[in-house]
């Protein structure tokens, strides 16, 4: 990212203001690596407040196609993740760092306490 420091706020603002990639990138951090299908099941159980097991195929299929076609392009535009669509496999880049500290304070207010009590990223 080749931008001032208020423009790389502001896209950092702006890329985690969607919980859906904010949660794929708590997963992450977690993992450091992770297989999409994976990432799919806790980023619904989250969205929809229920546990991983209660997720149905229709609800995991629309968090599916909006990460294949929405967040995990967006986030790999600004090089905070790398994935294969083929293998499935996403990991954190390099560009990861720059958003850290605005993802901690994110993560510290969650309204999942799952979230809210894990470790600092």
């Amino acid at each position: 990212m080749n931008q001032s420091n208020g423009s790389r706020m502001e896209a950092a603002c702006s890329l985690l203001a969607e919980s859906e990639r904010r949660f794929l990138l708590y997963q992450l951090v977690t993992d450091r690596t992770a297989n999409i299908e994976d990432l799919v099941t806790q980023v619904a159980a989250w969205k929809h407040d229920v546990r991983a097991a209660e997720i149905d195929k229709e609800t995991r299929q629309r968090v599916y196609v909006s990460l294949v076609h929405n967040h995990l392009p967006r986030l790999a535009d600004y090089d905070i993740i790398e994935y294969d669509l083929r293998s499935g496999d996403i990991v954190l880049a390099a560009g990861f760092d720059d958003i850290k500290p605005l993802l901690e304070q994110f993560r510290q207010t969650e309204d999942e306490p799952e979230i809210r009590e894990r470790p600092p990223l």
